[in-house]
């Protein structure tokens, strides 16, 4: 058995190749499949099916792109809804390549379809092993640290989600200490009910040991519950648009297709129709100079999430890339192509650079310190408005700055207006990503602002002074 796994941090989850002998199955690939397919030939592995264990969130798919390229057959939940061409699997149902055979499970919760895959080794001289699989693919169900949580269709379902949840976490504790767990969701993905581990994979006896959720799959529901749902952020907006396409079943691509550069000129033109443009630098080098009205989202591992949950479901978007790196352009296309957002008309040739060199005008913003603006106040200067955009969850848990107003990052494009006319805003968040986005937001809608580029609400000089809001 040969097992490679592929993590894709901007998401936070991973996709696994699994191979026996020269065949092989791909699970729950993202839809930029063509990596997966590359290692495969490299390997020298035909992949015969491409499993799925749940209708995902948070990416699109890659199962149609693997079989339009390589003719795999599609194992996916029966009870997901697919209207493209498929094996329907249930509980029970079994795959064998190899000499492995791969059991679906269903383990409702994270999605009421989910589906996980035990997989057993059906060549071991072991006579107990037929009773006990390896290791078990558990999509959203057992994640490192955590679990898949179970409001991401709604509050009608989220009682009876996590309910499930808890009856598949119990059904996954009878298992050995020693059986592997290989979860797709992971740390950084928005559908993990918990900040989970840094780590991919993990065993049921790890879990046992160190994971909060999995240790009280066996207590009361209650319990159980309040640990599932007590500690969610918001999730980005575009998760309401994945299961439907991925139900209908994506565009087969076939490869990456990479935008066109465009000088000053036609990128201006480009972007005259009311088309974002997302600048994807560092937000101090944005800061010193940017396109008017264009939106500061940095190529990191949150580029696709805040895209996502910023600019409207795949509505056309121009990029400003970060100078010096080379594969700046696939990343952030590939990103984008993973949540639905196809359409990017092009890019800035030459960069900022060269849009001021052609005459065209930039705007900027200050930057400052949260020591500065606490020296400020102490000193008897008006900083204007201090605005926290952090998620409301990291309000409740690690506390407020007083007289701090609070809006969340995405929620700030329908609230600007809420904040004072002519008054200058500091905007921070923790690190000072989410911060860059809203400087980035009110500097294009005509508000004095300031950034807080680095350190945030941690470093405020008086912690004794954080209050609970």
């Amino acid at each position: 058995m040969d097992l490679e796994l592929f993590v894709t941090p901007g998401l936070g989850d991973a996709s696994y190749l699994l191979a026996s002998g020269r065949d092989a199955v791909l699970v729950d690939p993202q839809r930029d499949a063509w990596r997966f397919l590359e290692v495969a030939e490299e390997h020298g592995w035909r992949i015969r099916h491409v499993l799925e264990t749940h209708v995902h969130n948070d990416y699109l798919s890659g199962a149609l792109e693997t079989q339009a390229a390589t003719g795999a057959e599609i194992a996916a939940p029966a009870r997901g809804g697919y209207e493209f061409r498929h094996r329907a699997m249930d509980e029970g149902d079994a795959i064998e390549i190899g000499s492995l055979r791969l059991t679906a499970w269903a383990t409702p919760g994270h999605t009421p379809e989910h589906l996980a895959w035990a997989v057993e080794d059906l060549g071991s001289s072991d006579p107990l092993a037929s009773a006990t699989p390896d290791a078990v693919f558990t999509g959203g169900s057992l994640i490192v640290g955590s679990a898949g949580r179970t409001d991401l269709l709604g509050p009608a379902l989220t009682d009876a989600l996590t309910a499930d949840q808890q009856g598949s976490l119990r059904r996954l504790a009878e298992l050995p200490d020693g059986v592997e767990i290989l979860p797709t969701h992971g740390a950084g993905s928005f559908c993990s009910a918990g900040p989970g581990s840094a780590r991919r994979v993990t065993s049921i006896g790890a879990e046992r040991f160190a994971n909060p959720t999995f240790a009280l799959a066996g207590a009361a529901p209650d319990a159980f519950r309040a640990q599932a749902l007590g500690d969610l952020g918001r999730f980005p907006a575009y998760y309401a648009h994945m299961a439907g396409l991925n139900r209908r079943g994506p565009r087969v691509l076939g490869r990456l297709i990479l935008p066109p550069a465009l000088a000053p000129a036609a990128f201006e033109a480009a972007a005259a129709g009311g088309r974002t443009i997302v600048d994807a630098r560092d937000r101090e080098a944005f800061a010193g100079g940017h396109i008017p009205g264009s939106l500061n989202i940095e190529l990191d591992g949150t580029f696709a999430g805040y895209v996502g949950w910023l600019v409207p479901f795949a509505a056309p978007v121009l990029f400003v890339l970060p100078d010096g790196a080379p594969d700046a352009l696939a990343q952030a296309t590939t990103e984008l192509l993973r949540i639905g957002y196809e359409w990017v008309p092009g890019w800035l040739q030459g960069g900022v650079a060269a849009w001021a060199e052609s005459g065209r005008p930039l705007a900027s913003y200050d930057t400052t310190t949260m020591r500065a603006v606490h020296d400020e106040r102490a000193g008897g200067t008006d900083p204007g408005i201090l605005l926290d955009v952090r998620q409301p969850i990291e309000w409740a848990n690690d506390g407020v700055i007083p007289g701090a107003e609070r809006i969340f990052v995405a929620d700030l494009p329908a609230r600007i207006a809420e904040l004072p006319a002519g008054s200058r805003v500091t905007v921070f968040c923790k690190s000072g990503s989410r911060a860059a986005i809203a400087a980035s937001l009110l500097d294009g809608a005509g508000v004095d602002v300031r950034l807080v580029p680095s350190g945030g609400a941690a470093r405020w000089p008086d912690p004794l002074e954080m209050l609970a809001p």
